[in-house]
């Protein structure tokens, strides 16, 4: 076995699972840090990287009011929700425009 470089593969769902507790924490403490992610995951969507955007308003969504709720105020199914925001997952628009009237009327950072 090659020391220095050998890892044990526990420690990457660790410091995932960590890293998504940490941006739940965060977006809770601080307003101002859920209004960024949401913004940051706008922005990245409308300049066409998709994948990110998509990652960062799912994680948005974990943190603030999950997609149970987004799920009701929308008129879709949670699951269909993360399914969309998933990897593979597809938005279409009309929903993708429901869900960004929703965050706007959520947190009006594009007012």
């Amino acid at each position: 076995m090659d020391w220095p470089n050998a890892r044990p593969r526990y420690c990457w769902k660790a410091l995932t699972r960590s890293f998504k507790d940490l941006v739940q924490r965060h977006v809770a403490a601080d307003p101002a840090f859920g209004e960024a992610l949401l913004r940051e995951g706008i922005d990245a969507m409308l300049s066409g990287n998709l994948e990110t955007g998509k990652a960062i308003l799912r994680d948005y969504t974990k943190a603030t009011i999950g997609f149970e709720k987004l799920g009701e105020a929308t008129g879709n199914q949670a699951k269909s929700l993360i399914r969309m925001f998933g990897p593979r997952g597809w938005l279409r628009q009309p929903q993708l425009a429901q869900l960004f009237k929703y965050g706007q009327d959520l947190c009006p950072v594009y007012r």
